[in-house]
C-alpha cells in the first residue's frame, strides 16, 4: 500500500537516505578576495630587498634556523666554489634564554658563572650544535671524540668525575675548561671553528 495516500493529503516525497545536514554554499566574491589576498602577499615579499628580508625573519617571532643570517657587513670572504663567492657567518646566531634543566640551561648557569656575557653563550650554542647537538651520549665512531664537547678522546673528562661518559655538568664542566684554556672564550672558539671547521 506505499504507492497510495489518501485522499487530501499532501504529497511528500520520500527523503533519501543520505540526506546532507548542510549544504555548504560558496559566494560569488570569496574566491576573487582570496586570489587578491595571495597576490597582494606576493607582491610586498617579492619587493623587499635581501637585506629586509634578513631583518623582517629576525624581528619576527619564533626560532631562527640553526645557520643563521648575516648581513653583508658580518661576513667575511671564503673560498670560491662554481663560480660563486662562499662566505662564512663569524658571529653565531642569537638565541634565548634555554629551558630549565637541560644541558643548555646547565650551560648558561655555569657560563654566566664565569663571568661571560650572553653573546659567549650564542657561540657556544652555536659551537656544540655543530659538534654534537649538544648530546651527551654524542659519540663519533671514526675520530673517537664524544659528548656534548666532543672530547677526543672522551675520558679526558674523567679528569671532572667518573661519570663523564653520560653526566652533561661533567661534560660542560671539562668543555668550558678546555674552551678557556685553548682559545680564551666561546666566541674564541666559535671563530676558530668556522675559519678550520673544528675546535
Amino acid at each position: 500500500m506505499s504507492g497510495y495516500r489518501r485522499r487530501g493529503t499532501p504529497y511528500r516525497p520520500p527523503a533519501p537516505e543520505h540526506q546532507s545536514a548542510e549544504r555548504h554554499v560558496r559566494s560569488s566574491w570569496s574566491l576573487p578576495a582570496f586570489a587578491t589576498a595571495v597576490t597582494f602577499a606576493f607582491l610586498v615579499v617579492s619587493s623587499l630587498s635581501p637585506a629586509e628580508e634578513v631583518q623582517a625573519l629576525a624581528q619576527a617571532p619564533g626560532e631562527l634556523p640553526s645557520q643563521g643570517f648575516a648581513l653583508a657587513d658580518e661576513v667575511a670572504p671564503g673560498a670560491a666554489r662554481d663560480g660563486y663567492e662562499v662566505s662564512r657567518i663569524r658571529t653565531a646566531p642569537a638565541i634565548g634564554v634555554p629551558d630549565p634543566g637541560s644541558a643548555q640551561a646547565i650551560a648558561y648557569d655555569m657560563l654566566l658563572a664565569r663571568g661571560w656575557d650572553t653573546g659567549e653563550y650564542e657561540c657556544l650554542v652555536a659551537l656544540w650544535n655543530r659538534e654534537s647537538h649538544w648530546n651527551v651520549y654524542a659519540h663519533n665512531t671514526s675520530s673517537g671524540a664524544y659528548g656534548i664537547p666532543q672530547a677526543l678522546p672522551g675520558d679526558k673528562m674523567a679528569t671532572v668525575a667518573d661519570d663523564w661518559q653520560t653526566n652533561p655538568v661533567t661534560q660542560i664542566t671539562w668543555g668550558l675548561g678546555y674552551i678557556e684554556g685553548r682559545y680564551g672564550t666561546p666566541c674564541g672558539a666559535w671563530e676558530h671553528s668556522e675559519r678550520k671547521g673544528w675546535y
